[in-house]
């Protein structure tokens, strides 16, 4: 791919890994809907250049993994966390930064974010599939990308904690887990924004204005 090709009449560049794991035409057509274009990307140089990058994911931890490394991005995008260069990673997405999960026992995982991802509680719903409230903690919500309201959710697993530096929102359906986690230009969800209205719209807007400030700097 010619990374010149990429860019948008802003003057931003924004990548989608192609996980083959990931509902892509839904993650594509929600940057389209808020007036970016965004392409398909599957190698270390581009996802190490790109202004913005998306890696969306559905499904099991270790197929995610296997992708990833057989298309040699995982250190490019842990190196592009460990920055901060600005990513919007979603649902499966979110958990492969984390070192490990226990859907996969033995998996080592991004490790971009020193978290693990656990089951969520016995008696929960599996998958946790649906809208879901998300709050936070603190009530200034203004320099954030994510903020409360409610998403769509479809997982049975959930980052276990919130790191040191993190600023994260919280879910509750039967069973707390953190539904978001944020530092500088870096958006990890849970949930899916791409399938969450108005709301979601709203918040991958925001983080195209993040990815958009970057640049302008």
């Amino acid at each position: 791919m010619n990374l010149q090709d990429m860019i948008n009449d802003d003057g931003i560049r924004i990548g989608v890994v192609d996980t083959g794991v990931a509902n892509i035409a839904s993650v594509m057509a929600s940057l389209r809907r808020v007036g970016v274009r965004a392409d398909l990307m599957s190698t270390p140089m581009e996802v190490e250049l790109v202004e913005g990058l998306v890696l969306p994911g559905v499904g099991h931890f270790a197929s995610g993994m296997s992708e990833l490394r057989r298309l040699g991005l995982v250190e490019a995008i842990r190196e592009r966390i460990q920055r901060r260069s600005a990513t919007l990673a979603i649902c499966l997405g979110m958990q492969l930064l984390a070192e490990s999960s226990d859907e996969a026992p033995g998996v080592t995982g991004l490790g971009a974010i020193d978290v693990r991802v656990r089951r969520l509680a016995d008696g929960v719903p599996r998958p946790h599939v649906g809208w879901s409230r998300i709050y936070r903690p603190l009530l200034r919500t203004e320099d954030v990308v994510v903020r409360p309201g409610t998403a769509y959710f479809a997982n049975g697993y959930a980052v276990d904690r919130v790191p040191d530096g993190w600023a994260a929102t919280w879910a509750c359906d039967g069973d707390r887990f953190v539904a978001s986690l944020e530092c500088s230009g870096v958006v990890a969800c849970q949930f899916h924004p791409e399938l969450s209205g108005t709301y979601g719209q709203d918040l991958i807007r925001r983080w195209v204005s993040c990815v958009k400030d970057v640049v302008s700097c």
